[in-house]
């Protein structure tokens, strides 16, 4: 592995929380390094998760078919973050939406079976159980009671490379929100941008 790929492991595993040398050397031996083409599929319906992975560079989207054919955005992740398929990789169970690349994307990939090898090699790796605390948070915050104002006030003030990566029409699924209602809301955003 190249020194900057280690030291982008290395960043990735520290945004858990702190981690011994060794720690490190055993999740290098553990993580795996890919490159997925856009529109490549991370993840289809009715398949086991059985992974999880940091975003490098590049794009990702969660989303399901509704009966119309039309997409459903669930998630949306960019560069920094860690993602998976929360519901199918907790329960081991056939996943109910898709995970695919949105632009041509490097992440890394750690397996369900590694994470546990990792977890009997040292406890300091159930620090990675933040990652499924994290998208559960997300799930929370967008599918409860917060106002699209809301919703897209905190995309801007602490997810704007997102709002760089993707088209409106997905930035409104994913609010769960009409294209028509995100354009009001950016509107009335942009007049007042530090009353919100």
């Amino acid at each position: 592995m190249t020194s900057t790929l280690l030291n982008r492991i290395a960043g990735a595993l520290t945004a858990t929380g702190d981690y011994s040398d060794h720690d490190l050397v055993l999740f290098e031996k553990e993580v795996r390094s890919r490159q997925v083409k856009n529109a490549e599929i991370l993840l289809n319906e009715g398949e086991v998760a059985r992974s999880i992975y940091f975003l490098l560079e590049g794009a990702v989207y969660q989303h399901s078919i509704k009966s119309d054919g039309s997409i459903q955005v669930l998630d949306l992740h960019a560069d920094g973050e860690w993602f998976l398929n929360h519901q199918s990789f907790v329960t081991q169970t056939p996943s109910e939406s898709n995970i695919s690349a949105f632009a041509d994307t490097w992440l890394l990939e750690i397996s369900i079976a590694s994470i546990h090898f990792l977890i009997g090699q040292s406890p300091s790796f159930l620090q990675l159980n933040k990652i499924l605390a994290q998208s559960t948070s997300r799930v929370y915050f967008f599918d409860h009671s917060s106002t699209p104002l809301q919703k897209y006030e905190y995309l801007f003030r602490n997810k704007q490379l997102l709002l760089k990566r993707f088209p409106l029409k997905m930035i409104a699924s994913y609010l769960k929100i009409t294209p028509e209602t995100l354009s009001r809301v950016r509107e009335r955003f942009a007049k007042e941008p530090n009353r919100y």
